[in-house]
């Protein structure tokens, strides 16, 4: 992994980390999206992360939004593709069938 910054590690991949955890600054990204969290909110929710290393991980985000808005679309169209697909699987159809038995 390569360092961007003293909070935020680079992989091989091009995946952005925050440094000495196992959490993607996608993520943190997402729970500001999604639930428009503050950094304080972020930190209360995730104890495990320093205000500095969400503050890190916000500031990688400012500065590369862009790219980071687009994996973040091609996401959800992906997972959209997948529920839609799912949809009318025989495992669903059974589960279905299962509860409707009870």
């Amino acid at each position: 992994m390569a360092a961007v910054s003293t909070h935020i590690e680079i992989d091989e991949q091009g995946v952005a980390w925050i440094t000495g955890t196992n959490i993607k600054v996608i993520e943190v990204v997402l729970d500001k999206l999604a639930y428009d969290w503050s950094p304080e909110e972020t930190h209360f929710q995730h104890p495990n992360l320093s205000l500095a290393q969400i503050h890190g991980a916000l500031a990688y985000y400012y500065e590369n939004q862009e790219r980071l808005d687009t994996e973040i679309e091609r996401r959800r169209r992906e997972v959209e593709v997948l529920a839609a697909e799912s949809a009318d699987s025989p495992l669903r159809k059974k589960l279905v069938a299962l509860r409707r038995r009870r």
